[in-house]
């Protein structure tokens, strides 16, 4: 059974070898959310995210036997790099193995972390049946990304961190994938004060260990924008932890999260992946249960695809009425392109994207439809925009 001794044990194997990661308070996410909130930047770790805590834990107590054989690892993200950049740094042998649509740019970083990287399966149950098979036939320790107590006791430390920097927390908000996180810090905190709460997230596409806890049977979806805690099946071992330690279980979905990653680039300018926001994201949905309260959020990692935040960057100005597509209807007549430009200036948006279109429309023939993509300051601007548009005697709609 996973103790406080043993993540003791990992913080004196760790010091020094993985960043001390700073947890400080947010003054703007505190006024937003009315509970004063305290960041714990584990983005900054090395290879951006806490997954290497574990990693290295379990690496450091390996026998001399074990060692010399090496270790096997399945992920398709930073556990990956975790056991391949520590295993490289120690001299492992380090192999991983990786579904066959991993993208490219997560081979090639968990490659340059010196691990042998065996791509196999179209999912990640197949890719887990391999790296079991390679370590049964080369005599390979296999390092399990969550279901294992040295991994959460490495994890763990990070609850002796935030208790160490900020003692008065009353609250420590979770996410949970497979759960080695949350049942490393649940242990340490409830060791080191009793009265702390411990609260879990998951997605709402994802709710495996709420599944289990409560034995209710909401629907699994196939992906979300939080890959790192997409896991279907919870440890047993972390399950029981959770079951005993952790005081609340909270679901967020997919917009949460994206206006999580968004606030904490803006408000924080910190890059975070979706698993790293969902606890703001539950502060976000639930604020209720957080009100007054002193709550640490574990930005839990920093690894995002680029076109992914973009994305999510693009919609949450269209949410907030910074980005907003309009389509204006008006009499084909020379200048009247002119017109609407001079309109939207006039109004101070800017124009980002021009549609005309004549054929594929159901207007008049004498009518032309004009959709424009503008740059707006927030939601009453783009009424202004619209209603000025609508003063000069054009149909304008919001359609985006």
């Amino acid at each position: 059974m996973l103790s406080f001794a043993d993540i003791q044990a990992a913080a004196q194997r760790l010091n020094g070898a993985v960043l001390l990661t700073p947890c400080v308070e947010s003054r703007t996410l505190s006024q937003i959310t009315g509970a004063q909130v305290f960041l714990k930047f584990e983005n900054l770790q090395f290879t951006a995210s806490f997954k290497e805590r574990g990693a290295l834990n379990k690496l450091l107590m390996l026998s001399d036997e074990e060692r010399a054989h090496g270790v096997v690892a399945m992920s398709a993200g930073n556990h990956a790099q975790g056991v391949a950049y520590h295993a490289q740094r120690l001299g492992l042998r380090a192999v991983i193995v990786m579904p066959r649509f991993t993208p490219g740019v997560k081979v090639e970083r968990t490659r340059g972390f010196g691990a042998e990287v065996v791509l196999h399966g179209d999912t990640l149950a197949e890719a887990r049946a391999h790296a079991y098979q390679l370590a049964q036939e080369q005599q390979l320790t296999f390092v399990h990304p969550y279901d294992d107590e040295a991994i959460a006791a490495g994890q763990g430390t990070l609850a002796l961190e935030m208790l160490q920097a900020q003692p008065d927390l009353d609250t420590l908000v979770v996410a949970i994938g497979g759960g080695g996180l949350i049942a490393g810090i649940a242990t340490a905190a409830k060791a080191i004060k009793p009265g702390i709460e411990v609260v879990g997230v998951q997605t709402q596409r994802f709710p495996s260990m709420v599944n289990a806890l409560r034995q209710t049977d909401l629907p699994m979806g196939t992906s979300t924008i939080a890959e790192g805690i997409a896991v279907t099946q919870p440890g047993v071992i972390t399950q029981e932890v959770v079951k005993r330690c952790v005081d609340d279980l909270l679901l967020v979905d997919e917009g949460d999260i994206e206006q999580a990653v968004l606030m904490l680039l803006e408000i924080e300018k910190t890059l975070v992946e979706g698993a790293g926001a969902a606890g703001l994201a539950a502060l976000l949905r639930h604020p209720q249960p957080f009100k007054g309260k002193k709550v640490g959020l574990v930005l839990s990692g920093g690894n995002i695809d680029p076109m992914l935040l973009a994305a999510i960057i693009e919609r949450g100005m269209v949410r907030s009425g910074r980005l907003a597509r309009l389509r204006v209807s008006a009499r084909d007549v020379p200048g009247v392109l002119a017109q609407i430009t001079t309109t939207v200036a006039a109004a101070g948006a800017n124009i980002e994207e021009v549609h005309h279109q004549r054929a594929f429309t159901m207007l008049a023939a004498q009518n032309v439809e004009i959709e424009l993509v503008l740059q707006t300051r927030n939601q009453p601007h783009v009424e202004q925009v619209l209603q000025a548009l609508r003063a000069a005697g054009m149909q304008a709609d919001r359609i985006g």
